[in-house]
């Protein structure tokens, strides 16, 4: 996160429920989520904001280890707007960021 600071201002959460709550409270213009969270994993924390009036417009972008279909396919049914594999270069998820803050969508 240091390096998208010089950009962009970077909310940090340390579990899904703070991902929730950070969600609610600042209205960020994307999530960057990690699947693998405490408390409230990923595809829950996606599932909680995507089907909340106030936060279901902000894009979720998935972040994770795990590169099998499966779980591609459990993202976008929680409603995540996009999917990053790590390990992904900085230029990978700027571009990631870029396309989902300059969408008109």
């Amino acid at each position: 996160s240091s390096m998208l600071g010089k950009d962009y201002i970077v909310i940090g959460a340390n579990d899904g429920e703070a991902a929730i709550d950070i969600a609610h409270r600042q209205e960020p213009a994307l999530i960057l989520m990690d699947i693998m969270m405490p408390k409230v994993d990923g595809y829950n924390a996606c599932y909680v904001i995507k089907n909340d009036p106030t936060t279901k417009k902000i894009p979720v972008v998935m972040l994770t280890a795990v590169g099998y279909e499966l779980n591609r396919k459990l993202a976008n049914e929680v409603g995540a707007d996009g999917y990053i594999t790590k390990p992904f270069t900085l230029q990978e998820l700027l571009e990631a960021i870029n396309r989902f803050l300059t969408d008109p969508e």
